[in-house]
C-alpha cells in the first residue's frame, strides 16, 4: 500500500490521512470483494427502490496529493447545462461505446470536463455502483492525482474548480442530514457546506457511503 501512494508521488510519513484512507479503500474495495447495493435508496430508506433501467455512468474522484494534505477536487456544473445546472459534481458522465471500460469513461470525462490528463492519476480502484433516484448506475472511480497538475474547466460544461480536504470529507460531524422536494415527494439527502459551496446531491451521497464504507463501525 505504501507504493501505491509513493508512485502517486506522496512521502508516506507527510500525510498519514491519505496512507490510512488508500489502506482502508484498498482492502475493502479489492478486486474479488463481494459487491454492495449502495445508491439514493440505501441512504434514505423512505425513497422506493431505483428504476431497473438505469443508465451506465461513471465519475472520477480525483485526490490530490498536495504537500499540506490530500484533497478532492470537485467541480460547479454551469447554469446553462439542461440537467442539474449549477450544481457541485465530480468530473463524469454517462458510458459511451467506445469508451470500452468504466476506467476509460472516468478519465475521458475528467480530461474533457478539466482538461486532467490521464497520465497523472493513479488508478486507486473503483467503489461500488451507486444507484440514483433520476436513473443512473454510477462506478465511482478513485485516483490519486500527481502535483503539480495543470487544469483547464470546459466552459460548457464547468464554471468553477475546487478543492475540499481529504480529512474533512472523510469527518462524520461535516455531513448535514436535510430534506428536500423532488417530483412531489420529500427526500432526506446529505449535504456537506464547505467555505461558499454547498454539496448536496448525488455527490454528497457518493462521499457519504465513501465515508460509511471505510470508517464506520
Amino acid at each position: 500500500m505504501l507504493d501505491t501512494v509513493s508512485l502517486a508521488g506522496v512521502e508516506p510519513h507527510k500525510d498519514p490521512h491519505l496512507v490510512d484512507f488508500c489502506d482502508r479503500f484498498l482492502k475493502v474495495f479489492a478486486p474479488g470483494v463481494t459487491t454492495i447495493e449502495t445508491g439514493d435508496h440505501m441512504l434514505d430508506l423512505s425513497r422506493q427502490e431505483p428504476p431497473t433501467d438505469l443508465k451506465p455512468a461513471a465519475v472520477l474522484i480525483p485526490v490530490i496529493t498536495r504537500p499540506v494534505g490530500a484533497t478532492v477536487l470537485l467541480t460547479k456544473r454551469t447554469a446553462t447545462l439542461s440537467s442539474h445546472a449549477g450544481q457541485i459534481a465530480f468530473p463524469g458522465g454517462r458510458v459511451d461505446l467506445e469508451d470500452g471500460t468504466i476506467l476509460s469513461t472516468a478519465l475521458r470525462e475528467a480530461r474533457e470536463e478539466v482538461g486532467l490528463v490521464p497520465g497523472q492519476v493513479h488508478l486507486l480502484g473503483k467503489m461500488h455502483p451507486y444507484k440514483t433516484g433520476s436513473g443512473y448506475d454510477i462506478t465511482p472511480v478513485v485516483g490519486l492525482v500527481k502535483t503539480p497538475v495543470e487544469l483547464i474547466a470546459s466552459p460548457d460544461e464547468v464554471d468553477e474548480i475546487f478543492e475540499v480536504p481529504l480529512s474533512f470529507l472523510m469527518e462524520s460531524a461535516n455531513y448535514q442530514r436535510v430534506e428536500r422536494e423532488w417530483k412531489g415527494a420529500k427526500r432526506q439527502t446529505y449535504a456537506i457546506p464547505y467555505n461558499a459551496h454547498y454539496i448536496w446531491g448525488v455527490t454528497a451521497g457518493i462521499l457519504r457511503t465513501l465515508y460509511e464504507t471505510l470508517y464506520r463501525p
